[in-house]
């Protein structure tokens, strides 16, 4: 989905009711200055809010879990499919709410996706009681996913209302902001258990079925859709075969999946694995909310580094850095060193937010380099600038779904890991290698010298 100067059509301006802005020109500057900004602004306070309540209803099931003891007899396998259940329609979402942006106008999906967030919290709030059967827990957990889509189409709209010079900073505070939605539903939770107790898991849901209400009000009294948004013909099936787009997929999973996919997980690790630790669900709750809230909060630092030193750059070590973190669970792991094993997992967890920022920020580099090619080769310039836009705005839609994929992959490695030898060490293996494979990819393909190296990546 990218933003083109051409109004949409009446037909569909006239079929949806809303608020609709007609005359949006961000790249000048003086309607920039006299009321672009100011608008660009709200548009993005609302979407942020909209945005980071979608985050904590799709990781709900993260601190749930907690809450089911012995009168669930649910055991650590079932618990970790609980939690990649919504991991996985989450992951499946994105691709559909990106779209859904340019059909609907950007202010009236908020208002949509913001309501869907009731679903799965009245449900949760009402049913996860003890006696309930596990296949409904696995229902109520899936519609948890809807919150997963709720990132894609936010940074699409933001995207629209935003010049070229501060994309950047507004997807980076959009989506930080968003992420810390996963570290704020961990401290709800922990209020939960330290004020009523494991025996009220509906608590958590409910607190968050009039935050819902706010966040779909407030989209429907202060944003607004933009008439010349629309999707690219084609442009995410051009960009499927673009080589690019499963490498950076494949870096994705391995930032943003790890975050997301620890987020899930982590509080469910630390019971299993340090039983006498955390024989209580609020001791593991007053560790959970640490890394998520880190890796949120240096996401914007990533891109900034990729802004001074280069994407690949910052992408290639930070993927280092998390082998060397993951390397640091294993051995706490076998050593049975709690501190050392809380230490490697926030060090992940950082390392994963670093990561989120310089990999977004290498994707429209890479196909700015291809337009930059093209031009010296003889081509339009406006026409490679067009193309390299549209190629980008679908390939962070693509790669943010399948990244979002990686949170899946991370829960089954978990639960198949701790199936077989009871430890999460066979994971931890896996991701030491998967971090190692990012690596050796970033290296040969954007920072090695051969003739296809696209520059300044």
């Amino acid at each position: 989905m990218t933003v083109t100067t051409e109004a949409a059509p009446r037909a569909r301006r006239s079929a949806l009711k809303g608020r609709w802005i007609e005359d949006w020109r961000p790249e000048d500057p003086e309607f920039w200055a006299a009321s672009g900004a100011r608008t660009a602004r709200r548009n993005l306070a609302f979407s942020i809010f909209s945005e980071h309540i979608g985050f904590s209803v799709w990781t709900l099931w993260s601190v749930l879990v907690l809450f089911l003891g012995p009168a669930y007899g649910i055991d650590p396998a079932g618990k970790f499919m609980l939690t990649t259940v919504p991991a996985a329609l989450g992951s499946v979402l994105r691709i559909p709410y990106t779209f859904a942006v340019a059909r609907l106008g950007g202010r009236n999906w908020t208002i949509v996706s913001a309501s869907l967030l009731l679903v799965p919290a009245v449900l949760a709030a009402f049913l996860v009681k003890p006696g309930v059967s596990y296949t409904t827990l696995l229902v109520l957990s899936a519609v948890a996913g809807v919150g997963g889509g709720n990132f894609a189409s936010s940074m699409a709209n933001i995207n629209a209302f935003y010049p070229q010079r501060l994309k950047g900073w507004a997807l980076g505070v959009n989506a930080g902001g968003g992420n810390i939605g996963v570290a704020v539903v961990q401290l709800v939770g922990l209020a939960v258990l330290a004020t009523a107790g494991k025996g009220h898991p509906g608590i958590v849901a409910g607190i968050y079925i009039p935050l819902i209400v706010l966040a779909a009000l407030g989209a429907a009294l202060y944003m607004d859709n933009l008439s010349q948004v629309r999707n690219e013909k084609r442009a995410m099936r051009d960009v499927c075969k673009d080589g690019h787009t499963w490498i950076m997929s494949l870096l994705y999973i391995g930032t943003f999946g790890s975050f997301i996919g620890f987020g899930f997980a982590f509080g469910q690790v630390l019971q299993v694995q340090f039983k006498a630790d955390f024989d209580t669900p609020i001791k593991a709750a007053y560790l959970t909310f640490l890394g998520p809230l880190l890796g949120s909060l240096i996401r914007p630092v990533g891109g900034w580094l990729a802004d001074r030193t280069g994407g690949a750059r910052v992408t290639f070590w930070n993927f280092v850095a998390m082998a060397v973190s993951a390397g640091l669970v294993l051995i706490a792991s076998r050593e049975e060193s709690l501190a050392l094993f809380v230490t490697g997992f926030v060090l992940l967890f950082a390392f994963s937010g670093l990561g989120n920022g310089s990999t977004y920020k290498m994707i429209p580099a890479i196909f700015r380099a291809k337009a930059q090619l093209g031009v010296a080769a003889g081509g339009d310039p406006a026409a490679a600038e067009h193309e390299a836009r549209r190629l980008a705005g679908a390939l962070i839609g693509v790669a943010g779904a399948i990244g979002a994929f990686g949170g899946v992959l991370v829960n089954i490695a978990f639960r198949q890991s701790f199936l077989t030898s009871g430890t999460g060490d066979g994971a931890y293996i896996a991701f030491i290698a998967y971090y190692a494979v990012c690596c050796l990819l970033t290296w040969a393909v954007y920072l090695r010298s051969h003739p296809r190296r696209p520059a300044g990546v």
